[in-house]
């Protein structure tokens, strides 16, 4: 079972969240049958989003990430809730995957340029969204710079998806966000500079066999540590016939007819799961019956 951890160092200066998610990448690249930079791509976001949803205090509140770039991949998106758990989905997921020359996925290129959307809904008023050019298509670079272009927050992201060769499967998935608060002095951002620049990929640390708190003890090394909190986090999609019933109930009369007249039902599937819903003729007029 994939788990986050969340640690602050005694002083209050430093707080770092690390999450394994190897289990919900490799759940999602199987749901979508992604590339290997599909996999990739959606795998760093789940991460990310499920870390920074994990951050939100209040109970009911959901974030959503969602970027829309003019590479091949197309618009790719994740949402998670306040407990960490996560959903997401990517346009085109037989996406093409290219490499550096270095062997590495290259996400950046089949991510393209274009904007992030950032979203958190709290529950109750308007929800906060907030929008940054995509400066990167790494991902991790980009959550950075939304926490300092957004947010105002020293922050350094770390994600990474591990890829088997020959089998094209998720073998390994995690991330790491490390945020200077506002007690940090010079002294203590000079110290997570330098651990920074001493960590080793995500994956690698996962290879060799590091949990969460591993992570974050390599981040904060040097300071005394204390875990906030420990939990864990899987992929969740909450679709249900309900809920689209919901949705075809809220389209104008005329369209719900057109499907009775010349569709002869319907059907629905959800994007995060791929579950598919079959509405007969007599359930959609039971519907309109009930405007």
């Amino acid at each position: 079972m994939d788990k986050i951890i969340r640690c602050i160092t005694s002083d209050g200066a430093v707080m770092a969240s690390a999450i394994d998610s190897t289990d919900i990448a490799y759940i999602a690249s199987k749901i979508h049958n992604t590339s290997p930079v599909a996999s990739a791509a959606l795998g760093r976001l789940l991460s990310a989003a499920s870390i920074m949803g994990a951050q939100l205090k209040s109970s009911n509140a959901t974030l959503n990430i969602r970027f829309e770039g003019d590479g091949a991949l197309g618009a790719f998106m994740a949402v998670a809730d306040s407990n960490g758990n996560v959903k997401g989905f990517v346009t085109n997921p037989d996406c093409p995957t290219t490499h550096y020359e270095n062997g590495k996925l290259n996400v950046a290129e089949a991510v393209g340029a274009g904007i992030i959307s950032v979203m958190k809904d709290f529950g109750e008023g308007e929800p906060y969204i907030g929008k940054i050019p995509i400066v990167s298509g790494e991902i991790a670079e980009d959550i950075t710079n939304y926490y300092a272009t957004s947010e105002q927050i020293p922050t350094v992201c770390a994600l990474g998806v591990l890829i088997d060769k020959e089998s094209a499967q998720v073998l390994l998935s995690g991330g790491l966000l490390i945020q200077l608060l506002p007690g940090a002095d010079d002294s203590t951002i000079d110290r997570i500079e330098a651990n920074v620049g001493k960590l080793e990929s995500v994956t690698t640390m996962l290879a060799k066999g590091m949990t969460a708190l591993d992570m974050c003890k390599k981040a904060l090394d040097g300071f005394e540590v204390e875990v906030l909190d420990e939990f864990e986090v899987k992929y969740v999609c909450g679709c249900s016939k309900e809920k689209i019933r919901s949705l075809i109930a809220a389209m104008p009369e005329e369209e719900i007819r057109a499907m009775i007249e010349e569709d002869g039902g319907a059907q629905a599937s959800c994007r995060f799961c791929n579950k598919k819903y079959t509405f007969s003729v007599d359930e959609l007029e039971n519907i309109l019956n009930k405007k």
